[in-house]
C-alpha cells in the first residue's frame, strides 16, 4: 500500500461523502489529530491521524506554499 503524503491546507477526498452532498475536505489542522473542514457546508471534524489516513481516498488539490 502506498504512503499517502498530505500537508496543511490540502483539499482531499474521503471515501464517504459528507451528508451535505460534498466530498471535498480541507485540512485545517495537523498534529496527532487531523481537523478537516467540509468545503460545502463548513462543518469541521477532528480525526485521529491513523483513522484519517485510512478514510482518505485521494488528494484533489495540493496547497502551494
Amino acid at each position: 500500500m502506498e504512503k499517502k503524503e498530505f500537508n496543511l491546507h490540502d483539499v482531499v477526498e474521503m471515501k464517504k461523502p459528507h451528508p451535505c452532498g460534498t466530498n471535498r475536505w480541507k485540512i485545517i489542522r495537523m498534529g496527532m489529530d487531523i481537523r478537516i473542514k467540509c468545503e460545502g457546508c463548513g462543518h469541521s471534524v477532528m480525526l485521529p491521524r491513523r483513522e484519517f489516513t485510512r478514510k482518505m481516498k485521494k488528494i484533489l488539490e495540493k496547497h502551494e506554499e
